[in-house]
């Protein structure tokens, strides 16, 4: 067993976390990637284009986990690096954790660079006068004062089940967002990238299984599904072919001081902060699983890779320009190995059923469809 394998193992003192937390820990590792997706896709795709768009992705991110869980079973192992390991060998676990730490560190600047960009105008909402220079409303001196007080030590948390009273909070702010969003944001996400998240999730979930932990799934995927929809649809309605990319920013601009927007609004920057200290725990497995496995396990270390970890977040989050220079380039590349290649990969390497078998078969057909909407 690995070191951190041990690590996790020593603070699993409890009976493990319900059904409804795990679901509420999934939803937030979702949302948070919806809050980067396409926003605006309704408005370019249609109500029906979208729809069927989002039922697709939805049902490929679900079958993915499934494929993910099977072989979490057969092999006897709680983590996408081992799978990785199972399958290809050192370079395996290598290459996919490294796709986790690029993906997650890129996903966590992103939601930061939101923070440090939309916080400001969402405070000075509240704010008649003119405050421009003060330092609540300086968007980098916000980015620190979160990361410190918010999210870091949320981070240091040693199990991701003690997240779920967070992603709870987060999910709610979803669903009033979704409720208001004639007025407020629609969101959408192609991938419904909850992957690396998934098996922490599952080490921790009470009385786990497979059947129990798709569950859990099926069930976040689900209502992540249904919140996206109606926001999106909302939102479409609002604006029509008018809907902008930069919707926090538009909404501003027509509605600066509406205490519906402005209350919206501070409530998904906080879902959004809520969401960066449950990427980091797979982040910061694969970093210790790969770089640090020959090495006591420690609190010390523990502290120390999540103190790097923020730290290279928070400086992207301050000196990367544009969102899309952070998402353009992660979400094109590693989302897409974690959501879609690796899981049919790892199947069709480690499954014992003939390569003609049903389950095979419908793992190629996974791909291509993967392959045409990709």
């Amino acid at each position: 067993i690995n070191q951190t394998q041990k690590f996790d193992s020593l603070n699993h003192a409890s009976s493990g976390v319900s059904f409804g937390f795990s679901v509420f820990n999934l939803m937030n590792a979702i949302m948070g990637s919806g809050i980067l997706g396409l926003s605006y896709a309704m408005a370019n795709t249609g109500i029906i284009g979208f729809s069927i768009l989002l039922l697709i992705v939805a049902s490929l991110a679900s079958y993915s986990v499934f494929l993910l869980l099977s072989m979490c079973i057969q092999t006897a192992v709680t983590s996408y690096e081992d799978l990785g390991l199972f399958a290809f060998g050192s370079p395996g676990k290598v290459i996919v954790g490294s796709t986790i730490i690029i993906q997650n560190i890129g996903a966590m600047s992103s939601y930061l660079l939101i923070v440090k960009s939309e916080l400001p105008g969402a405070i000075a909402g509240f704010i008649s006068g003119n405050d421009s220079g003060s330092w609540y409303l300086d968007g980098r001196v916000l980015l620190l004062i979160t990361s410190v007080c918010i999210v870091f030590p949320l981070a240091l948390l040693p199990k991701i089940g003690f997240l779920g009273y967070t992603s709870s909070l987060s999910f709610f702010f979803m669903v009033y967002f979704a409720l208001v969003s004639a007025y407020a944001i629609p969101t959408m996400a192609f991938s419904f990238l909850c992957h690396t998240s998934v098996l922490p999730i599952y080490c921790e979930l009470q009385s786990p299984s497979k059947s129990r932990m798709q569950n859990v799934t099926n069930t976040g995927i689900g209502l992540s599904f249904l919140l996206y929809f109606v926001s999106a649809l909302f939102g479409y309605l609002t604006f029509y072919d008018k809907v902008d990319s930069e919707l926090l920013q538009g909404y501003s601009r027509y509605l600066p001081h509406d205490i519906v927007i402005m209350t919206v609004k501070l409530g998904m920057l906080f879902a959004v902060i809520l969401t960066v200290p449950l990427i980091h725990f797979p982040a910061r497995k694969a970093v210790m699983m790969i770089f640090l496995s020959h090495l006591p396990t420690s609190w010390i270390c523990h502290i120390l890779v999540t103190l790097a970890l923020n730290a290279i977040i928070v400086l992207l989050a301050l000196y990367v320009p544009d969102i899309r220079n952070v998402f353009g380039l992660v979400g094109s590349t590693t989302s897409t190995c974690l959501l879609f290649v690796y899981p049919g990969l790892f199947y069709l390497k480690l499954s014992r059923e003939d390569f003609i078998s049903r389950q095979k078969l419908g793992v190629c057909n996974f791909s291509f469809v993967r392959n045409v909407f990709n």
